[in-house]
């Protein structure tokens, strides 16, 4: 029987589609502008899912609002190991006092849902611990830039249930005030063991070749009166600059007949100056292929389906990531993306890709 501790951080992605770029520190404003927890349904699908394996698994959670309850909605009947101090403000001291529980207990894995902020309490507490005990994370937060996530939630889920090998993984973190700069700085914070599986991610990459080709021709065929969403990334910000403007770089700008309409927006912002036609623009992640759920949240299934999507790449990143993927956490939206997609590569040139969910 497989024995899987699961801490869920409950604030993990609440920054996301209002704007923020990650809530460290930021759970106030966060909750200001509306936001809504994003990391129990995150939890309810990689729970489901290991529940589908039919493995033997025995539970171990925390307190809720950090795993208890929503490990019952999923049909498990957990073992808890303790509580949060206060949990209407849970904290990463927390999330490693529940790893700790789950070592001492002898866990097989621990299963943590949040984003690259809760892998590195989680990695820290296992270090700490003295310990080597595999982890694997439920991408649930706004960064996701280590290699020791599934690639959703219900492959994170399957991955926990099923494994049989472990391999060491980076886990990486940025700062967030630089990020919501425009700025990605990148740190090396743990190195730890994870499942071996196809279905875990990569580590992000940046860069990838020249764009300004492609871009130019994206800018130049702008037609009037449709409303444009422009994702963040190199590729989309080179677009930016050659409608005119200097766009955000890690955020999502709106911009029609010239306008820039919003800067940095959030879902809500962006979904009320939306017009009678809509395009969104993004570029997948390098390393990774995801073009919506990781780092553009606020493109919501709300504001997706209200539009039509042109993907841009170079080839070259296409050949370095083979397939794109999406993770809106809507899964009838998921799978009506699925698919083969035509990527614009350069000023006429289309190249189809798979779309996986």
């Amino acid at each position: 029987m497989r024995r899987i501790g699961v801490v869920v951080n409950p604030i993990a992605g609440m920054g996301g589609r209002v704007g923020l770029k990650g809530t460290d520190g930021k759970v106030a404003a966060a909750q200001r502008r509306g936001a809504e927890p994003r990391a129990p349904d995150r939890a309810r699908e990689a729970l489901e899912a290991i529940g589908d394996t039919d493995a033997a698994v025995d539970l171990l959670t925390y307190g809720d609002p950090m795993g208890e309850t929503v490990a019952s909605e999923a049909g498990f009947d957990p073992t808890v190991l303790g509580e949060p101090v206060d949990p209407d403000a849970t904290t990463g001291e927390d999330t490693r006092s529940a790893v700790r529980a789950f070592v001492d207990a002898g866990v097989d894995v621990v299963l943590f849902v949040g984003g690259d902020g809760t892998a590195v309490d989680v990695a820290t507490a296992i270090d700490g611990a003295g310990a080597e005990t595999p982890m694997l994370g439920v991408p649930a937060g706004v960064k996701v830039y280590s290699s020791v996530f599934g690639v959703t939630p219900r492959a994170a889920g399957h991955i926990v249930a099923t494994f049989a090998d472990t391999e060491r993984a980076e886990v990486n973190d940025i700062d967030e005030d630089a990020f919501r700069g425009g700025e990605v700085v990148t740190e090396l914070r743990a190195v730890a063991t994870v499942p071996v599986a196809d279905q875990r991610q990569s580590a992000k990459q940046r860069g990838g070749g020249s764009t300004e080709t492609l871009a130019s021709a994206v800018a130049e065929e702008a037609e009037p009166g449709v409303t444009y969403v422009l994702g963040p990334g190199s590729t989309v910000g080179e677009i930016k600059s050659r409608l005119g403007f200097d766009g955000t770089a890690l955020g999502v700008d709106v911009w029609r007949d010239g306008e820039v309409l919003v800067a940095d927006a959030s879902e809500q912002a962006i979904l009320d100056v939306l017009g009678e036609e809509n395009v969104i623009v993004v570029s997948p992640i390098g390393g990774q292929g995801f073009v919506f759920g990781r780092g553009n949240q606020q493109l919501s299934p709300a504001v997706i389906r209200r539009s039509s999507i042109q993907i841009v790449a170079s080839n070259r990143k296409l050949d370095e990531i083979g397939r794109l993927r999406v993770d809106t956490g809507d899964t009838e939206l998921d799978e009506s993306l699925s698919g083969w997609f035509r990527v614009r590569v350069g000023r006429y040139q289309q190249r189809l890709v798979e779309v996986v969910a």
